[in-house]
């Protein structure tokens, strides 16, 4: 097997607003939300650099499909970053997603 992650998948409670988040704040390119039609199919997938995707998954979809109970959601467990060169970087960023 080669070492790697295609795919990094995070649950969310709210789709539509996370949605609106990674395309329309942080300017991630994606389809839109997908698999309406079945019962816990809705996703929506990102492209990234290097052929990485993210998803983001409704979190009781995320937990019936890994047949696991859903736990309360807690911001210490995950972090993205995305690393820019400079302050001013991190400034005009931060603006962007406002």
């Amino acid at each position: 097997m080669k070492p790697r992650i295609s795919v990094i998948t995070l649950g969310a409670d709210d789709l539509e607003r996370s949605l609106k988040f990674y395309r329309d704040g942080l300017g991630l390119p994606t389809e839109g939300i997908i698999g309406t039609e079945f019962e816990h199919g809705a996703v929506a997938f990102f492209e990234l650099e290097g052929g990485l995707r993210l998803a983001i998954w409704k979190r009781r979809d995320l937990a019936h499909d890994s047949r696991l109970p859903q736990t309360p959601a807690s911001p210490t467990e995950f972090s993205l970053a995305h690393n820019v060169g400079s302050r001013e970087e991190v400034d005009q960023l931060m603006a962007e997603v406002r």
